[in-house]
């Protein structure tokens, strides 16, 4: 065997390698990398590629191929309405761009071969097989970009110059004064109910006590979004001025204390505090165990119950305001002349007529209010447009690491009245500066 033979071998056994960890989820639609994935939009449906990481792009006989990264709930492919609808935008940006064509492949959300560890990886070992386009969660964003894996939209195109987004949407890709990710689906908490025991949903804390029914979250949540959401809505801060996680012992305590006589009333009942995440919280109320619970929009849409309803959070003085975060498409192509070109594909799916259809099928919270005031559903569009008017982008990762550990330990003992408001408040103040 000559030299070039053996380094031949050595580089397709390393991309046979890579392949067999790449940590993508099998289905008849999208096999294995290393087989021939069908396009998801071609001109020619019999039409097939099969990716090269040597050469991402074709010769000059063929269009240029864009690889799209996705978690399995966006699969083009699933048959779902909103997997339909995707398949046709990306089918339409086929036909407006006969030049490009879109390879899309699923990722799973988190863990190995995941899509973060996936970019991890790609980027150190084979950055040749980035993805030009990749959707991403808000936390994922946020990783990627401080490692370097992204690339910021930032003179590639003018769409967040549009005022035509909300402002949680806004918030939601950008990092560090740049925008690392174009909006296309937004999920915040709410209040689901059932409306035979609850003619009329609290909106307030005075209306909570006042309604004796159990409402359901998870208050041992580690990350306590709820109650850091309530404590956001009583004036709390969750940085101090030197930009370190912090917490407000006054606007704790009030949020404590209503939950001290939550508590009492039977609003807030001690088997709360076995409930860890949102599935619990779902479960007990399906289960007809609370009247009420606080959920995630996603959840509540897709998973929608007869004779249900959901409201905003209810918060100290009855205005407004909940948590949000969502997906983004993100730039991830190691080739700065593909940038431009994977831009063009993340703006055509955030164009507004698409998103419209799309986040009502899908169950998230439109980016653009022009998408809303699309929604055939005009229930859901009333329901919708109060949550996304009160939605404030949920802290970054290195806030709620350190906020929500002594928040879950000051509720689970408050709510089982082990430790009066006041000093558990205290104590989860002075836990972030004497650790």
């Amino acid at each position: 065997m000559t030299r070039y033979s053996f380094l031949a071998c050595l580089g397709l056994s390393c991309l046979i390698l890579l392949a067999a960890c790449s940590g993508e989820l099998p289905s008849v639609t999208y096999p294995a990398p290393q087989e021939t994935l069908p396009l998801v939009s071609p001109l020619s449906p019999t039409t097939e590629v099969t990716p090269t990481l040597e050469q991402p792009t074709p010769t000059q006989s063929g269009p240029t191929v864009l690889r799209l990264w996705l978690p399995p709930q966006f699969d083009p492919n699933s048959g779902t309405p909103a997997g339909n609808l995707l398949k046709q935008q990306l089918a339409a940006f086929s036909q407006r761009r006969p030049d490009l064509q879109v390879e899309v492949r699923i990722k799973a959300l988190d863990g190995p071969g995941g899509l973060l560890d996936s970019l991890t990886t790609a980027s150190a070992a084979a950055p040749m097989a980035l993805p030009d386009v990749v959707a991403l969660p808000r936390p994922d964003l946020e990783t990627a970009a401080l490692k370097g894996l992204l690339h910021p939209f930032d003179g590639l195109t003018p769409a967040m110059d549009d005022p035509d987004w909300y402002d949680y949407a806004r918030q939601l890709g950008r990092l560090q004064n740049s925008t690392f990710g174009l909006p296309f689906a937004g999920d915040a908490l709410l209040l689901a109910y059932y409306t035979a025991q609850v003619p009329k949903p609290p909106a307030d804390w005075g209306s909570v006590l006042q309604m004796n029914t159990p409402l359901a979250f998870p208050a041992a949540d580690p990350q306590s979004l709820f109650t850091l959401a309530q404590y956001q809505a009583a004036g709390g801060v969750v940085r101090d001025d030197q930009g370190r996680p912090y917490l407000d012992p006054a606007a704790l305590e009030k949020v404590l204390r209503f939950y001290l006589e939550a508590s009492k009333s039977g609003a807030m009942p001690v088997w709360l505090t076995q409930l860890q995440n949102d599935d619990q919280a779902w479960g007990a109320f399906t289960d007809r165990r609370a009247s009420m619970v606080v959920t995630w929009n996603s959840r509540y849409l897709s998973q929608v119950i007869t004779n249900t309803n959901a409201a905003p959070l209810p918060t100290e003085n009855g205005k407004a305001f909940t948590l949000a975060t969502g997906w983004v498409w993100s730039l991830a192509s190691s080739q700065s002349d593909r940038l431009e070109m994977g831009a063009q594909l993340a703006e055509f799916l955030t164009d507004t007529t698409f998103l419209a259809p799309w986040t009502q099928a899908a169950g998230y919270l439109p980016p653009r209010p022009s998408s809303l005031d699309a929604w055939t559903n005009k229930d859901q569009q009333l329901m919708i447009r109060q949550i996304v008017l009160s939605a404030s982008l949920y802290p970054s990762a290195d806030v709620i690491t350190g906020l929500g550990p002594p928040l879950q330990q000051a509720v689970i003992q408050v709510l089982k009245q082990q430790v009066d408001p006041q000093t558990a408040a205290q104590q989860a103040a002075a836990s972030l500066v004497n650790p």
